[in-house]
């Protein structure tokens, strides 16, 4: 057997084991995710601890690369999503996230929240990341739902689009800067043709969401969990009902409410756009570059929330709420850093290197190329931002040859990057957790079915698009 053949054996084995584990057994996700990456890494040819050969050179061990793989994700999640938790309780309950809700709900109207939702989400990835923009809005997504009696999935998974969307597609994100760089393409250029690709799957997946909604009815309740229920017309509330309802309790301002939320991003969107024009050195850049870190803006809304909305409150009242909310985040933690655990395994193996090899020799339209490999590297990986990288690596060297548009190349790569978001996705799981969906065959039905579907719409658009760019 030849060594890429054992390491795609490797991969599938690894999956197949967790999938398994997690829908027939008693074995946690968690424990099952840390299983397929030792079983990936081990029937892939990876030893069991760093070896050193006689020439000093390092291979690394599965343990190592488990270890590395987790440390490293919630080195980027686990702080933001503990400060966002902690924002998000304060938000619930003052009833800043209800008042959200409300005047999210007049401004447009009854029935369209989860467009509401999608904009929003669209709008706001393009300088914050999709799993910090989740948490952050986490809040406001379960008080809309409970105004408005629609499920709480679907409203989410509306936002979760809307993000995934800009994350992967619009420039200053990393992953498309990074594909603009590596195939030659002007910033500008792949931000217009980021915004254009990224309308039609928008339009598309949303009533999808409103689909899944009626589906995966689930409302959150006032100990904070949800109750699943078969979906009802009459669960939803007249816009009449909603007035009665806000008008018998004492929120605060909707300025108040909002400026935890809209101030950190402010700041990131700050630092994003001075990043990007290259301002150089001094004090301003240090003040910027320094609340302008998601870490730093996080930790600025929270303190905001704190004053701005339960200032009158004890302490000790405040410091509970807070710890409440933040009781549930460690799971989510454990399984997000697993999934970053097997990433990263795939990864130093040379498992994702040879996915990508291989793609580049089949007899495909050359537009799909970059397509294929970043929706390998994005199931092997989990991660969109390393995928739509390793795509554009891969094809950089093959421009020459391929006789399509090196901004449809860039586009490619980053629509492949949607494709996949399972198991080793730490958006998958930060999802999950936070709106309550712990069934495998929901999850699936929810981002899974969601970037394949809107993937489809964008290889549409390719070959559309193929039609204008020569």
């Amino acid at each position: 057997m030849s060594e890429s053949t054992r390491m795609m054996l490797g991969l599938a084995i690894g999956i197949i084991v967790m999938i398994v584990l997690v829908m027939k057994t008693k074995i946690h996700t968690f424990i099952a995710l840390l299983l397929a990456a030792l079983l990936t890494g081990l029937i892939g040819g990876m030893p069991v601890v760093d070896l050193t050969d006689a020439a000093g050179v390092t291979t690394t061990g599965v343990i190592t690369a488990i270890k590395d793989g987790f440390g490293s994700t919630l080195k980027s999640t686990g702080i933001i999503i503990g400060l966002g938790v902690m924002m998000g309780g304060i938000l619930e309950v003052s009833g800043a996230a209800e008042q959200l809700a409300f005047t999210f709900i007049k401004a447009i109207g009854k029935k369209k929240e989860e467009w509401a939702l999608a904009i929003t989400g669209w709008v706001v990835s393009i300088p914050v990341f999709a799993d910090s923009a989740i948490v952050i809005f986490a809040p406001l997504v379960k008080a809309m739902s409970s105004v408005s009696g629609k499920s709480v999935v679907g409203l989410a998974l509306s936002l979760a689009c809307g993000l995934q969307l800009t994350h992967s597609l619009v420039p200053p994100t990393p992953g498309p800067l990074t594909a603009a760089g590596l195939l030659g393409v002007d910033v500008g250029q792949m931000i217009m043709i980021g915004i254009v690709i990224s309308i039609p799957m928008l339009l598309v997946i949303v009533p999808y969401c409103k689909w899944v909604g009626k589906k995966i009815y689930q409302i959150p309740t006032e100990d904070g969990e949800y109750e699943r229920k078969e979906f009802k017309e009459e669960y939803l509330k007249s816009m009449d009902e909603v007035e009665k309802l806000m008008g018998e309790k004492n929120l605060p301002s909707f300025g108040r409410a909002i400026a935890p939320i809209i101030i950190p991003i402010l700041l990131i969107f700050i630092k994003t756009f001075w990043n990007l024009l290259g301002s150089g050195e001094g004090m301003v850049n240090t003040v910027i570059c320094l609340f302008g870190e998601p870490i730093v803006a996080l930790a600025i809304g929270t303190v905001i929330a704190i004053y701005g909305l339960v200032k009158k409150e004890e302490n000790k009242r405040v410091i509970n709420i807070m710890d409440t909310a933040i009781k549930d985040t460690g799971l989510i933690m454990l399984i997000t850093g697993a999934g970053g655990s097997l990433g990263n395994v795939i990864k130093v193996s040379g498992i994702g290197d040879v996915l990508g090899e291989a793609v580049v020799g089949l007899p495909i339209p050359a537009i799909l190329i970059p397509f294929i490999i970043a929706a390998l590297m994005r199931l092997a990986l989990g991660s969109a931002t390393v995928a739509i990288t390793t795509a554009a690596s891969l094809t950089a060297p093959l421009m020459a040859s391929i006789s399509v548009s090196p901004i449809l190349l860039a586009a490619s790569c980053c629509v492949g990057a949607i494709s996949f978001s399972y198991f080793n996705d730490s958006g998958f799981w930060v999802f999950n957790g936070m709106f309550g969906l712990h069934e495998l065959k929901d999850q699936v039905k929810c981002k899974t079915a969601v970037s394949f579907i809107m993937a489809a719409v964008g290889v549409v658009e390719l070959f559309v698009l193929q039609l204008v760019f020569h």
